[in-house]
């Protein structure tokens, strides 16, 4: 049964680490944008790292399935990977220097992301750059193991999610706004196919931590679901 509390431990940081996890086209990426706005907390969006990964992989020739190889690729990455926010509020990757935030935001990188993310190389490579930013708190991280394998002493852990109908709906509306053309059909079959891989890689799968708060945002707005997250952060932090 999910929680309806928070339970975690007491907080031994300045200001709380906010782990947010949950399936792709949950609203995740602007829930912490916002969240982290309406806090004055840094974001760092971990999913960009694995699509840098994949984005990086395909640039030097290597295949996503060669898992040997793309881990060689995130050992000599990481240490040029910088995440920043841009004055919209959002997150900008650069690689080497240079700006790859487009280049890695299709579904193409979507689907890398979610297969070099189950090597455990990759995620020992990237897994520094998301512990170094959150050492003194006052974070907000996304993506699908934050509160499980990332920061399982999380002081706040949020799963949020919606049904497939809804997430394939919102991903295929940002698809066809970037001039993708993609049916709602093959949408749908995507997010459920990233579904099953993520839940089914054998290191960090996507589930639900013990002690995280389950927010469903299908039938609600953005605004909604930031104040409901907003309150419960301060319920912790008072």
């Amino acid at each position: 049964m999910p929680s309806n509390k928070i339970i975690g431990p007491v907080p031994v940081r300045p200001r709380p680490v906010i782990a947010i996890d949950g399936p792709a086209g949950a609203g995740k990426s602007t829930v912490a944008r916002r969240l982290a706005d309406r806090l004055g907390f840094l974001l760092v969006d971990t999913g960009a790292l694995y699509r840098a990964v994949a984005f990086a992989s395909e640039r030097q020739g290597v295949a996503w399935q060669d898992a040997p190889n793309v881990e060689q690729v995130a050992e000599q990455i990481a240490p040029t990977l910088v995440l920043t926010r841009a004055a919209d509020g959002s997150v900008r990757v650069a690689l080497d220097g240079d700006d790859i935030s487009e280049a890695i935001r299709t579904p193409r990188m979507a689907t890398g992301a979610s297969m070099v993310s189950a090597y455990v190389g990759v995620r020992l490579a990237l897994l520094g750059i998301q512990r170094q930013a959150a050492l003194q708190g006052g974070v907000v991280l996304e993506g699908r193991d934050i509160g499980t394998s990332v920061f399982p002493d999380a002081e706040v852990k949020f799963f949020l999610t919606a049904q497939d109908e809804v997430r394939a709906r919102r991903r295929h509306e940002e698809l066809l706004a970037k001039g993708t053309r993609v049916t709602l059909e093959e949408t749908l079959a995507d997010v459920r196919a990233r579904d099953q891989r993520d839940r089914d890689r054998p290191v960090a799968p996507l589930r639900q931590a013990s002690d995280a708060v389950l927010v469903d945002s299908s039938n609600r707005s953005i605004d909604a679901v930031v104040e409901e997250m907003a309150a419960l952060v301060a319920n912790v932090t008072r």
